[in-house]
């Protein structure tokens, strides 16, 4: 199936951290939601640009019907099913809570899983999800399980599902921040774009159920319940409404080379003045795309001849030391108006000296980029040009190194000490060979005296 996929240097220095500049730090006016949670991502690049609670677990609602819709597309790129797999509804997989928004399914009903996958994702057809879930994995429990297994592979972290759709339980949660995950996920393939952005779809007869048209719940991209909300950037979502979680949407939409993910979690139906009704879930998410349409931009900046230290070079006659510059390429989604003058950027070098030779591009240090006490950022620090080595500097450190090691010099004042020790004994033994030979002759001489004679 087809898939959709970093002193007069200062100033250049104050520059580039400005591309680091954290989101929340930008002179950019709030875009003033009152849903309990929201999360606007850059997609293409994996940047959080507004954060709302984004990291709390929260109640989806049927936002889940994504993760049913991506592990039911993931069988059949895996060819463990095909679109055009028919399949029969069973009293079992109709057994849903009461209360479910269902598309009224009936047993015996069979349609193909491409069918179904409408079914699913355009009136969130309850019932439909556990059609799909027995499809794919046998049952219901194991599908689940093969969800919070693929929910842990896509980095959700906060994330446990006990259904395939959504209906409220307490231990199925998770947050804002990893539905952009799993949608980003299931927006690689064209098919599920392609249903969501159906205002509605047809469903055929099938000799149980009359031909009937099915419709989208979203108003961004469906004006069947609501007339007010359609989105031309729009590239499809999904919506999700219970007591418990409140009125849910998560979606998609491009403007140019820019691809947005939002989400809002929690929000209200409000009465108007006027009678009409404000579905915030839509209009929300209307003022937060809009919001990050309008406020931010790609940015794109070479920092590689920016000088931003000197490093001191040892053992070498060619230079006694070497430019560092921060290497790379940085690209950022940033807000359009920055206040450069409060970004700080802070070479940290790996040692003040380094010992040649140096090869141009050695990673001498790390700039770090950092706004309001926060590390935003990190760049190497590498140097400029390479430094060759004196070799009659080097060996005459290797022996100045040698001589200064504390166990050479304790090996040294052993030797001294055996030697002091070995001339001191030979120097005494000489003089004790010289005394005992002195004493000899003397007594010998007295041995052959005889005496005065008497007369």
């Amino acid at each position: 199936m087809k898939k959709c996929r970093f002193p007069s240097l200062l100033a250049a220095v104050i520059l580039l951290a400005a591309l680091f500049l954290p989101m929340s730090a930008a002179a950019v006016e709030d875009p003033g939601l009152t849903c309990r949670n929201a999360i606007l991502i850059d997609a293409t690049y994996d940047e959080v640009l507004y954060d709302k609670g984004a990291y709390d677990k929260v109640y989806p609602a049927s936002i889940t019907k994504v993760m049913t819709a991506l592990l039911v597309l993931e069988a059949v790129d895996a060819g463990e099913l095909t679109l055009d797999t028919p399949i029969t509804a069973t009293a079992e997989a109709l057994e849903v809570p009461e209360g479910s928004s269902t598309a009224k399914i009936q047993v015996g009903d069979t349609y193909t899983l491409e069918q179904y996958l409408y079914c699913l994702l355009l009136p969130s057809g309850n019932e439909v999800a556990q059609i799909l879930a027995i499809a794919v994995d046998g049952s219901v429990e194991a599908f689940v399980d093969h969800m919070n297994q693929r929910a842990e592979e896509l980095g959700c972290e906060g994330t446990h599902f006990a259904n395939p759709h959504g209906y409220h339980d307490e231990n199925h949660y998770t947050t804002a921040y990893d539905i952009t995950r799993f949608m980003k996920a299931a927006m690689e393939y064209d098919l599920f774009q392609t249903i969501l952005t159906s205002p509605n779809y047809t469903l055929p007869a099938n000799g149980v159920s009359e031909e009937r048209i099915i419709r989208n719940t979203n108003a961004l991209t469906s004006n069947w319940t609501y007339t007010q909300y359609l989105y031309g950037p729009g590239t499809g979502g999904k919506t999700g409404t219970t007591d418990e979680a409140g009125c849910c949407l998560v979606e998609t939409a491009r403007k140019g080379d820019m691809y947005l993910i939002s989400v809002i979690l929690g929000a209200e139906e409000v009465k108007q003045a006027d009678g009409s009704t404000d579905a915030r879930q839509f209009s929300e998410t209307i003022k937060l795309l809009n919001w990050g349409f309008g406020n931010f931009q790609r940015v794109t900046l070479s920092p590689d001849e920016a000088l931003v230290a000197k490093v001191k070079v040892n053992l070498s006659t060619q230079a006694d030391e070497v430019n560092v510059k921060p290497l790379g390429s940085i690209t950022r989604t940033l807000p359009k108006d920055i206040d450069l003058e409060q970004v700080e950027m802070v070479p940290s070098l790996f040692s003040e000296s380094v010992d040649a030779p140096v090869e141009a591009g050695q990673v001498l240090g790390i700039l770090t980029i950092r706004y309001d006490g926060t590390e935003y950022g990190r760049l190497d620090l590498v140097a400029d040009t390479s430094v060759e080595r004196s070799d009659f500097l080097y060996y005459k450190h290797q022996v100045e190194t040698f001589f200064q090691n504390a166990g050479v010099r304790l090996l040294l004042v052993v030797v001294l000490a055996v030697v002091v020790i070995v001339l001191l004994r030979v120097l005494v033994f000489r003089k004790r060979r010289r005394y005992r030979s002195g004493v000899g002759m003397g007594a010998g001489r007295r041995g052959h005296y005889s005496g005065r004679r008497r007369r």
